[in-house]
């Protein structure tokens, strides 16, 4: 949980700074998938610090996976969010208002009444059929960009930040997926594919998203996607449990913890309409 918690930490710090340098940048091929954007963002010294902060978060969501269900990762991910809004405040200077300060503490909340009912990750390692099919949702998040980027304003932005997290759901389940580190396994593994593809296309919709429309959107869009989806397949695939007789608390944990995020969903780049001098 400690890993789970720190890997929030990091990406709820890395995307005040991957906002600031998305939204200094001029947009680029006019697709939902857009890696001429991500190509000038990555001239950007802020971007490639918070770059290496989403690395970090990333090997410690890797342990975290290792040792707890998905749900409870989701929950911790998505709590990020409130990392982002209490960081925001202090660097950039957005103002929280008493709900949002009240968002926060919820999400603190939730996740420890997760982490009090959560009990270890399942002991399924996925069917090759799961495993196909968790590679073919990563080829659709592809497809659902591509197609999201013209669509209009606020159901663009909404269509990107749910195909964002739907990548980054992939991620989460594909890591549980891999039971078998070495290289030869890896290659046969489609859930190792599923793993590059649905991160890869998770960062270029994400920073379309945040340059381009509502981010309170794109953020709400992007809670549900990696949270609801990855947990189901966690407990209904996977094996994954709380401790007994603590479903009930888990369960509320993790509403309380979503919930939250939602509630602060505008400060998925840090806070909108945040500015910050070169």
């Amino acid at each position: 949980m400690l890993c789970a918690l720190g890997s929030a930490v990091c990406f709820g710090t890395a995307s005040v700074l991957q906002a600031v340098a998305a939204r200094a940048s001029a947009p680029g091929s006019g697709s939902g998938v857009d890696p001429v954007l991500l190509l000038r963002v990555l001239r950007q010294w802020r971007y490639l610090a918070g770059l290496a902060l989403d690395a970090a978060g990333f090997l410690l969501e890797l342990v975290a996976l290792r040792s707890l269900p998905i749900y409870a990762v989701g929950a911790a991910l998505a709590a990020s969010l409130a990392v982002t809004a209490v960081v925001a405040s202090r660097v950039l200077r957005v103002r929280l208002s008493g709900i949002e300060w009240g968002a926060v503490a919820v999400v603190c909340g939730g996740l420890a009444m997760l982490g009090l009912a959560s009990g270890a990750e399942g002991s399924g390692t996925g069917s090759t059929a799961l495993r196909t099919g968790t590679l073919a949702v990563a080829a659709g998040v592809l497809a659902l960009g591509g197609a999201a980027g013209r669509l209009p304003g606020r159901a663009r932005a909404a269509a990107l930040g749910l195909g964002a997290g739907l990548g980054f759901g992939v991620v989460e389940v594909a890591v549980r997926l891999i039971d078998d580190l070495s290289l030869g396994a890896l290659v046969r593994n489609p859930a190792s594919y599923a793993l590059l593809l649905g991160g890869g296309t998770a960062f270029l919709l994400l920073t379309s998203a945040l340059q381009r429309g509502s981010v309170t959107a794109a953020t709400a869009g992007m809670v549900i996607g990696e949270t609801l989806g990855p947990a189901l397949v966690g407990i209904v695939w996977l094996g994954d449990r709380t401790r007994p007789g603590l479903l009930p608390l888990a369960a509320a944990g993790f509403a309380f913890a979503v919930a939250g995020a939602l509630a602060l969903a505008r400060f998925g780049e840090g806070g909108e309409g945040a500015t910050v001098e070169a």
